[in-house]
């Protein structure tokens, strides 16, 4: 329904219900080298594994993708179907139980990006059941033998345990989450017919939510709690039907190209670009799909549309971070990398702290908004320090010296507006970590392994260690404050990592991800509901992307000038600053200024 009006001369609509729906699109991938069904994957869009299935007969050939095609690698250890993939990166894997003939098994494999290694059984029998989490921190649930089953097991990187049922019993589902804190499990089917129930995993217990809108198995999840597909299957007969959840309700989206059924265990993380590859169509199937959430603007409730007209006059919206653009300024009197990270200063009052020219660097320069000014130097020289607070009150913890001792470290250095005091160690020594807050209440998360899930508090005196990010990274952006931050994006994933977290003070939460994986990048912001990533390194490749965040999702805004990686940062999200970092053919001191403005653009489409 719509409601039309007379405004200035020109007719207006106003759309008085919401028809976001059949969004989303799903486009031909890589062809597997083996078709078949019943899979087991882990991993994004653009890199994947897919593990097992049936051709038949069982088989255990095992490939990646890259984005574009399909490689074979090393072959599981036991062949078998309906293997349950677990864990959120393709280079650290478990394929957990499945079924060779004559039955189903407890084995589980684990894999490091090369090869698959036995360890440790389940304590029952798994498969055609769901998974959620990583593969050091997962759980696995439902499934078959012996009927349907309600058993979860939880997995925390060398033993089993037995949790909490799930209330309805059920094999051939789909599921969905990359922390068992938070997973889905989705429809599949019962004793006696095919289930829309889903339900949610706390880490503790199992919730009803709100049911599929279709009935169905033998079908596929992916995403988290809150954003979640559920793809294919059979309800009653095969079907390409795709499912999105927002947290609250199950919408239906765009179809699968083909129909096909035994999808089983996908590889996504995420809701808005997934992958979906073999099952039985009939016959098995190589064809590979990927779905995409378009970026573009999308109807909504109270938007409203010209009839008659091409210019409302008087009449606009805010222009705000979608039209901001990047503006040169300034150079850093020193050229240098690797520079502090971490929610430190504003646009028009910054530090650039420390960094690396040959080797690491002391120098500090201070901006007021049109020029750079050298300070007193840290007593350390080292690069890719964590930071947080403003120009005059200023902690940088962390760091690498460089040669000659090229040594993580765990200094904690104070800054008071004109010089540097060392104070209170890190817990554990680290580089290339994001800092957030301020000088007396400040977090740093993250940094160089093994210390890449680390997140520890700083109260003014002293670093206590809290809950780890879920996602363990290094080289990650982010922004806020220790009681309200976001991190995202970061490494080891080859070419960087998209996966976001929310932090509410005592925990981490995975929300949508990035548009462009991407480590070494920078971020802005002083809140985890409005943030700017820009910059970063995928592979070999020196990015200039940036991307806004709402608190809910990312879009794609103007370009850094200067394609660059591993710069510094200040500022907010309509105010940021990126300075200094790595470029083709070396570093650059090139100061580059971001400005949303509150001017208004006219409403000018129909």
């Amino acid at each position: 329904m719509a409601t039309y009006k007379e405004v200035k001369g020109v007719t207006i609509q106003t759309l008085d219900s919401d028809p976001t729906v059949n969004v989303g699109a799903w486009a031909s991938g890589g062809t597997l080298n083996d078709a078949r069904s019943q899979i087991g994957g882990v991993g994004t869009q653009t890199a994947a594994i897919c593990i097992g299935g049936n051709t038949p007969p069982e088989t255990a050939n095992t490939e990646t993708y890259d984005g574009s095609s399909w490689t074979e690698v090393n072959n599981l250890n036991t062949a078998r179907r309906l293997t349950q993939g677990m864990g959120t990166v393709y280079t650290s894997a478990l394929a957990v139980g499945g079924y060779t003939p004559p039955g189903y098994r407890d084995v589980v494999e684990s894999w490091n990006g090369s090869s698959w290694t036995e360890i440790t059984e389940t304590n029952e029998n798994k498969g055609t059941g769901g998974q959620a989490g990583t593969s050091t921190s997962g759980i696995a649930f439902a499934g078959v033998p012996g009927g349907p089953q309600a058993l979860t097991e939880f997995w925390n990187g060398s033993t089993w345990t037995e949790l909490a049922d799930l209330n309805t019993a059920r094999r051939n589902i789909g599921s969905a989450g990359t922390a068992y804190t938070a997973a889905l499990a989705i429809a599949g089917s019962s004793p006696t017919a095919n289930v829309a129930v889903v339900e949610e995993f706390n880490g503790s217990s199992w919730t009803e939510i709100s049911d599929l809108n279709q009935a169905r198995q033998e079908l596929a999840g992916a995403g988290t709690n809150t954003s979640a597909l559920a793809i294919a299957g059979t309800g009653p007969s095969t079907t390409g039907k795709t499912e999105a959840w927002n947290g609250s309700s199950w919408t239906e989206v765009a179809d699968l190209a083909t129909a096909r059924r035994e999808v089983n265990t996908q590889a996504s993380n995420s809701s808005k670009s997934a992958l979906l590859f073999g099952g039985n169509a009939p016959p098995y199937s190589a064809l590979t799909e990927e779905f995409s959430f378009p970026s573009g603007p999308h109807l909504s409730e109270g938007q409203i549309f010209l009839s008659g007209g091409t210019t409302l006059k008087g009449f606009g919206k805010a222009a705000g971070i979608p039209a901001a653009t990047w503006a040169s300024s300034a150079n850093l009197n020193t050229t240098r990398s690797s520079l502090g990270k971490g929610t430190q200063g504003v646009q028009t009052a910054a530090l650039a702290i420390g960094g690396y020219t040959t080797t690491g660097s002391a120098l500090n320069e201070s901006y007021n908004g049109s020029s750079w000014t050298e300070l007193g130097d840290l007593n350390t020289a080292s690069s890719s320090r964590s930071t947080m607070g403003t120009n005059s009150a200023s902690i940088a913890a962390g760091g690498f010296t460089g040669p000659p001792s090229n040594s993580y470290i765990a200094l904690n250095e104070s800054w008071d507006g004109s010089s540097w005091t060392e104070v209170a160690d890190l817990n554990q020594g680290r580089s290339v970590a994001f800092g957030f807050g301020t000088a007396t209440a400040g977090m740093m998360a993250g940094g160089t392994p093994p210390n890449s899930g680390l997140v520890e508090l700083w109260d003014g005196s002293s670093w206590t260690e809290v809950n780890n990010l879920n996602s363990s990274r290094y080289a990650l952006g982010g922004s806020g404050t220790q009681t309200d931050a976001l991190a995202f994006g970061g490494s080891p994933e080859p070419g960087g990592v998209n996966s976001t977290e929310t932090w509410d003070g005592t925990s981490w939460t995975e929300v949508n991800n990035l548009n462009t994986a991407r480590a070494y990048l920078a971020g802005a912001g002083v809140s985890s509901k409005q943030a700017l990533a820009f910059g970063g390194l995928v592979g070999s490749s020196y990015k200039g992307e940036t991307e806004a965040w709402n608190g809910t999702s990312w879009t794609e805004v103007a370009d850094l000038a200067t394609n660059r990686f591993d710069q510094g940062n200040s500022g907010s999200a309509v105010a940021a600053l990126s300075y200094g970092g790595s470029i083709p053919g070396g570093k650059t001191n090139a100061t580059e200024e971001w400005t949303a403005d509150s001017a208004l653009a006219d409403v000018t489409v129909s």
